[in-house]
């Protein structure tokens, strides 16, 4: 690619890939079982705590904080069937999903749904006079 052009992001969704389009959450993996349920439930329920439209960076910190928060709950349910726990790659997961939710803001934030003037007057506009007054 030339220098000082820069590259052409698809908008189309015919030119984007499954995974960009929302059509499939891991490509190739069958969304049925509870761990793949359970990604994708994360994965919403993030990207609606950061206002519900993620930037691309924030919706690859959701991927893995997501998958990391998987992996852990599934050490944690091993665990508490009695099998041994490697606290040493139980603690590293979590400390990485604590860097990455504290990268995404570990507040829940609202998303904005005040309307811009254009939409404010065009409402106002088909509002009828007698229930204006």
């Amino acid at each position: 690619m030339p220098r000082g052009r820069p590259m052409k992001v698809p908008t189309s969704p015919v030119a984007r890939s499954r995974l960009a389009n929302g059509a499939t959450v891991l490509d190739g993996v069958d969304g049925r079982s509870a761990a793949a349920r359970r990604y994708r439930d994360l994965i919403g329920e993030m990207r609606r705590d950061v206002g519900g439209d993620p930037s691309a960076a924030q919706e690859a910190i959701i991927r893995r904080a997501a998958t990391l928060v998987v992996w852990c709950e599934q050490a944690e349910a091993a665990f508490a069937q009695g099998e041994a726990l490697d606290i040493a790659a139980f603690t590293t997961a979590a400390n990485a999903l604590r860097r990455l939710l504290a990268d995404l803001g570990l507040e829940r934030r609202a998303k904005d749904v005040t309307p811009s003037i254009a939409q404010y007057l065009a409402a106002r506009r088909d509002v009828p006079q007698e229930a204006a007054e």
